[in-house]
């Protein structure tokens, strides 16, 4: 009874590992791309949402204080610091959007390889037995539809936040002059 229970329990508890190592099975090995590339966009975009709301705050005090710290702030030299103060806070708000801007168009063209890459098996598998096997055409148009649509959604998640991101960036940015007043 007890051995059953075991069974039961962890062939549930397996039953999910194995249904996704079965979708990277049938989606091929452009499928491994493109999660990495998955990996690197959510880090980027993780690390992005940290630095706005736990770095950002910070570096808005030091350099705000620092402004406020100089004696006079109406001289040609005065604005030019000032200037500088805003630039580096842009190039910090700005570092990763790039990359991200990068990983988010490229998700989508790992899949259309993938689909590439599935119907070249089809058209292989259909050339080697000389006639149709389906079985061996199913192979390669599970790995075009898989690695597509894999392609597809981790573009739609990217591009989301991107977007997002790239709001905030331009928000906090036209608030810089304000927060260095030359009064």
């Amino acid at each position: 009874m007890l051995n059953e229970l075991v069974t039961v329990v962890s062939a549930g508890l397996r039953a999910p590992f194995d249904s996704v190592g079965e979708f990277f099975h049938l989606g091929g090995w452009v499928l491994k791309w493109i999660v990495l590339a998955a990996i690197v966009m959510w880090t980027l975009i993780i690390e992005r949402y940290w630095y706005l709301r736990r770095v950002l705050p910070g570096e808005l005090a030091t350099r705000r204080a620092e402004w406020k710290a100089r004696p006079e702030r109406r001289s040609w030299y005065a604005r030019r610091v000032r200037e500088q103060l805003i630039s580096e806070l842009k190039v910090g708000m700005n570092w990763t959007l790039p990359l991200i801007r990068v990983v988010v168009p490229l998700a989508p063209l790992l899949g259309l390889l993938g689909t590439v890459t599935g119907m070249l098996e089809v058209f292989d598998a259909m050339t080697a037995q000389g006639q149709t096997d389906v079985r061996a055409m199913a192979n390669g148009v599970s790995h075009a539809m898989i690695s597509t649509l894999a392609g597809i959604v981790v573009s739609l998640n990217g591009l989301y936040f991107a977007v997002q991101l790239s709001t905030r960036v331009q928000h906090e940015s036209e608030r810089l002059p304000d927060l260095l007043r030359t009064e």
